[in-house]
């Protein structure tokens, strides 16, 4: 087991001194793959997380489940979400259970208390009850079952990494990142579906491709169409309030953003061709925000007081009272290569 030589990304300061330090590594490529700029372990072996659920949606797209089924862009969106729960994308949801005849009680994401609450700054309703629909990934797992279905495969076993879609998955990653399927690390992920550990250039790649390209001409309809969904509609992708909602806007149609759990961040420039992928070292969520609005500023895609993006500059960090008490910050450099 490689353990990853990551260096210090982001520090957190008390008053005038550095009280924690947030190690991680940055890759930002091309869409050959080819390294540009890095800092600490641009091949850490990383845990894709959520950032896999674009790919995670490519079966269902190559085998048109969206056209079969009458998925609008919106759904098509929701499919790569790690959304909030919010009304809008309950509805989504269900549209596309509903669309593919299945039924929320399929899901085999879990449960957990609608991310908007905290986004909102909401108290959930004493006597509110939630179900599957609600976890943030039930977006993705409404697209595996609408594949079963559209093929006749076990939805009971949906999950398994064996079963007939999740080696489908394996495939496609494999294939657009010219790896070996079967020699890809896997995982579970919290929603209980497998995920894939890509060294992080190789996660950079797939994000430069799905902004711009680079595969063959049909895969690269299918990320085109998951690119415009995705950046036409980047509340359904995430929640108001949230992080890759705000870098989404700021880009304008040109960058697509994606958080996943334990530290790690995506992004795909289109116009520049490139990908970034970011991981924090220790699952820190607020850091990774700051270390890619540092990356942004490196490449020369934002200014210091971006209006959509500033916030992420640096964090204040302030007290049950909320009185300041230090702030997070970016502490790296980018080497070029």
């Amino acid at each position: 087991m490689h353990t990853p030589a990551h260096v210090p990304l982001v520090v957190a300061t008390r008053g005038d001194a550095v009280e924690n330090v947030h190690y991680g590594s940055i890759a930002v490529v091309d869409r050959s793959g080819r390294l540009l700029w890095s800092a600490g372990d641009p091949r850490a072996l990383t845990f894709t997380r959520s950032t896999l659920k674009a790919f995670q949606a490519l079966p269902l797209m190559r085998d048109d489940g969206p056209r079969q089924f009458g998925f609008d862009e919106r759904e098509v969106a929701t499919l790569t979400s790690s959304h909030s729960g919010e009304p809008f994308h309950i509805a989504a949801v269900e549209g596309l259970l509903k669309k593919a005849r299945n039924h929320w009680r399929r899901l085999k994401c879990g449960c957990h208390v609608p991310y908007m609450y905290e986004t909102l700054g909401r108290t959930p309703p004493m006597h509110e009850s939630f179900d599957a629909r609600w976890h943030n990934c039930s977006g993705k797992h409404a697209g595996f079952l609408a594949w079963c279905q559209l093929h006749g495969e076990p939805f009971e076993t949906y999950l398994e990494p064996d079963h007939p879609l999740q080696r489908r998955v394996r495939a496609e990653v494999g294939g657009l990142l010219g790896l070996d399927p079967e020699g890809i690390v896997g995982g579970v992920d919290g929603c209980s579906a497998p995920n894939l550990a890509l060294p992080l250039d190789a996660l950079a790649r797939a994000w430069a491709m799905l902004a711009g390209g680079g595969a063959d001409e049909a895969t690269d309809a299918l990320l085109d169409r998951l690119f415009a969904a995705m950046t036409a509609h980047p509340e359904y992708v995430s929640g108001t309030g949230r992080s890759d909602l705000h870098f989404m806007r700021a880009g304008a149609g040109d960058w697509v953003a994606k958080v996943g759990a334990a530290g790690v961040q995506v992004l795909g420039v289109r116009s520049r061709g490139l990908g970034v992928a970011i991981k924090i070292a220790d699952g820190h969520s607020e850091a990774r925000f700051v270390a890619a609005f540092a990356v942004l500023r490196a490449l020369g895609l934002v200014e210091p007081d971006d209006a959509e993006l500033s916030r992420y500059a640096k964090i204040g960090q302030l007290n049950a009272s909320g009185l300041a008490t230090g702030e997070l910050r970016p502490v790296f450099t980018l080497a070029a290569h």
